[in-house]
């Protein structure tokens, strides 16, 4: 996918707009990546976000949905490996692109899951496919003898993430407080209730966690490593514009910053760097 159509998915707020819209290119090409005998990501080109599923015995869990036109495709190819309903779907943020398939998932009998501000965020949005349950600060599902723990430790991406822990499979799905790719350092969401400032102390409650393996909101799937790495980034970045500002430099002077330092394009800029300068004063 182009930069440019992953910010126009976010800065739309990710919620009322169907893939169709978005992209004009029908559903994503979806592959089923086997990461245990009972953990799937349903995975494609960059946007939309990464879909992960839990099998067990009396269901499946997933974590996220992607855009609504995804969803048959998502059943579709968890039907290759189960023949279990899917019970849960937990979005990690309110942006479509990771909940979007939440109304088509909830007419078969799926209960939605996500964050009380995600919820929030969601019906100001009207946005179909609200969250039938909420969570906070943390919350459990059991299926099968299985769980997923869930868990929100405060505004990063947007104000309402939440990441995902399957202990008994010592994986985490991160949803968007750590991607890989495109997109990274962090796209903040201001208008989500982001925060740049807070997004170093969120990842480190994450990273707390007992866990191996990362299924990141966007990107390949990866090693704990790596969103160590990643909180290291927020951190530099946090302190880089916060020294900027504090220097008086001009927002283009910034700017120039976050392009050569973070590799930040177009999209990150137009999304972003205001809020950013504005919460660094």
């Amino acid at each position: 996918m182009k930069k440019t159509l992953w910010f126009s998915a976010v800065a739309c707020g990710c919620a009322a707009f169907s893939a169709n819209a978005q992209f004009g290119s029908g559903p994503s090409k979806l592959e089923l990546i086997k990461l245990q005998d009972d953990l799937y990501v349903i995975h494609n080109e960059y946007v939309p976000g990464n879909t992960t599923a839990l099998i067990t015995n009396e269901g499946v869990i997933l974590v996220d949905d992607k855009f609504e036109i995804d969803a048959d495709n998502i059943v579709a190819l968890l039907k290759t490996v189960t023949n279990q309903p899917i019970k849960y779907v937990i979005n990690t943020h309110f942006h479509g692109d990771h909940s979007g398939g939440n109304a088509k998932l909830q007419a078969g009998g799926t209960l939605a899951v996500a964050s009380t501000q995600a919820r929030t965020r969601m019906v100001a949005a009207n946005q179909s496919g609200q969250p039938d349950i909420t969570v906070e600060p943390r919350g459990s599902i059991h299926l099968g003898g299985k769980s997923a723990e869930i868990y929100w430790f405060g505004r990063a991406h947007t104000d309402g993430d939440v990441v995902v822990l399957f202990p008994q499979n010592r994986a985490l799905a991160a949803g968007d407080m750590f991607t890989v790719g495109e997109g990274t350092p962090q796209l903040i969401d201001y208008m989500g209730g982001g925060s740049a400032k807070e997004w170093t102390a969120t990842v480190t409650k994450a990273l707390a966690l007992d866990f191996d393996t990362v299924i990141p909101g966007h990107g390949n799937v990866v090693k704990k490593t790596d969103m160590q790495a990643f909180r290291a980034s927020t951190q530099r970045l946090t302190e880089l514009v916060t020294g900027l500002v504090r220097q008086n430099k001009s927002r283009a002077d910034i700017e120039a910053a976050m392009r050569s330092e973070f590799g930040w394009q177009d999209f990150h800029v137009q999304m972003a760097l205001d809020g950013l300068i504005n919460e660094m004063r």
